[in-house]
């Protein structure tokens, strides 16, 4: 996992990052059969995906390396167990553990070992439950023209197919009763809203300073050409998965 990211903007990570439609607690919920006995979280952040599995009625254990992240997550929900660790260096408890979850984290694990990982921390019959959004825009106009400004500053910019996890998990051969949710919403931004979230995107933050200030110009011009707004479309997935009894 990527340690150190997004903790020097904490803040601002927790207060423009999209939380998540309360319906998934239900949609899990189901899926598991009942409330789980155990839950951890991988890569927790400052608890956007923590407020779902809240909703499941259940201890909750938040694994979150990042120190800053970890206190606003503390700060956000006191009842949560925080632990400063990887998921990598994190051991499960003898027995494992009922529900294993990660919003917007799978990727930041390592893709040798994050499945068997996660296989081997999950009672049987335990569930994996991994979500989060993929930011598109209502506009397809708007869409090529983000697209085609960010690839003349950095043509590496990294893209990732929207049910990625979903094959990635499918994949590994791991893991039975495997299923996809996803939903739609559109999220109108001004300018500088919109230029706030992209600070807080991980493909944003490990680019060299310079092309970030690239980046950021380019954005505003071009969003102030819009006419000052822009809406994203966000795609929320929801994968579920059973590790076999």
């Amino acid at each position: 996992m990527n340690v150190g990211v997004f903790g020097d903007d904490a803040d601002l990570y927790d207060d423009v990052r999209p939380g998540y439609p309360g319906a998934l607690a239900n949609t899990i919920g189901d899926y598991h059969r009942g409330t789980p006995a155990t839950i951890v979280e991988i890569g927790a952040g400052t608890g956007k995906g923590t407020e779902v599995l809240l909703r499941l009625g259940a201890p909750v254990t938040c694994l979150e390396p990042d120190p800053r992240m970890a206190a606003l997550l503390t700060t956000r929900h006191p009842h949560v167990h925080v632990v400063t660790d990887t998921f990598e260096r994190w051991r499960a408890p003898t027995g494992g553990v009922d529900l294993i979850a990660a919003a917007l984290a799978w990727h930041w694990l390592d893709p040798a070992t994050r499945n068997h990982r996660a296989h081997a921390a999950l009672t049987p019959s335990g569930t994996l439950a991994v979500f989060g959004h993929t930011y598109g825009y209502a506009d397809p106009g708007h869409a090529h023209a983000i697209d085609t400004a960010l690839r003349a500053i950095d043509p590496a910019t990294p893209t990732r197919a929207p049910d990625w996890f979903h094959q990635d998990i499918t994949a590994s051969g791991l893991f039975a009763d495997i299923q996809a949710h996803t939903s739609h919403r559109d999220l109108p931004l001004t300018t500088e809203r919109y230029l706030q979230l992209v600070r807080t995107f991980g493909p944003y933050r490990t680019r060299p300073p310079h092309q970030q200030a690239r980046a950021s110009d380019t954005l505003r011009a071009l969003v102030d050409g819009f006419g000052g707004t822009i809406v994203l479309r966000l795609r929320t997935t929801l994968v579920l998965a059973r590790r076999p009894g």
